[in-house]
């Protein structure tokens, strides 16, 4: 059954609870002599021309010398397609994965527990607009993907340089890889169209959420160096201030 980026199961709207805040988001050969030599035998010559000094220096060059070793090849990534419906284990292996890219909502994800196609199927899904990360988990049986980037594999702990300044609709942002912790302001949003989330990892599922707003004005938001990543959709550009 093909999904569109219409078929969401969430809203997106600020829910608060004690716990914290959550929203629900839209619905990888020498020669070798003999004993002795005869001192009394007579010196055999060669009828080869003489050799230059140059040709002194080519002797490592003979037939005999070892090829030089080649640089190990990196290895490639694992990617999934940006368009197909991927059995989990089979098609696509457990991990995290990141598309980056994606415009005006476009790309439509979907982490499924079975293969019916029914609403009840689906544990966490999303369109997006920027960069998005999904951690396919091996319990998983189904990816599915729509209208996006190609989904590259990425290592949870590869270092990066994290910014300290924030594209409003850029999607989303590892912390301590693309972000950097502290205290960051975001102004000019209106109509509550910005919404941004705090997130201990990428599953995208409701406990995923740590914090969450549809922010109108100015926004300002704490990110945690203990976060897993922030998210911001429709907002002003962020600016660390402290």
């Amino acid at each position: 059954m093909t999904h569109s980026p219409q078929r969401s199961w969430f809203a997106r709207h600020k829910v608060l609870t004690a716990a914290g805040a959550v929203v629900a988001v839209v619905v990888i050969g020498t020669a070798v002599g003999g004993g002795g030599e005869d001192p009394k035998a007579p010196e055999a010559k060669s009828s080869a021309p003489a050799s230059s000094g140059a040709g002194k220096s080519d002797a490592g060059k003979s037939g005999s010398e070892a090829p030089a070793s080649k640089a190990p090849e990196k290895k490639k990534a694992a990617t999934i397609d940006g368009d197909g419906d991927f059995e989990v284990g089979a098609d696509v292996k457990p991990g995290l994965y990141r598309s980056t890219g994606n415009e005006d909502a476009g790309c439509y994800w979907e982490r499924s527990k079975d293969a019916k196609g029914e609403l009840d199927s689906i544990l966490a899904n999303d369109n997006v607009t920027g960069t998005s990360y999904v951690e396919v988990l091996k319990t998983d049986k189904l990816f599915k993907s729509t209208g996006c980037g190609t989904w590259e594999a990425v290592d949870p702990k590869a270092a990066g340089t994290p910014g300290t300044t924030l594209k409003g609709d850029g999607g989303m942002f590892k912390v301590g890889v693309d972000v950097a912790p502290g205290t960051y302001r975001s102004t000019g949003n209106k109509d509550a169209g910005c919404y941004w989330e705090r997130s201990k990892d990428a599953a995208h599922g409701i406990n995923s959420i740590l914090a969450n707003d549809n922010a109108t004005g100015t926004a300002i938001v704490r990110i945690g160096a203990k976060d897993g990543y922030f998210k911001s959709v429709g907002c002003g550009d962020w600016t660390k201030t402290s």
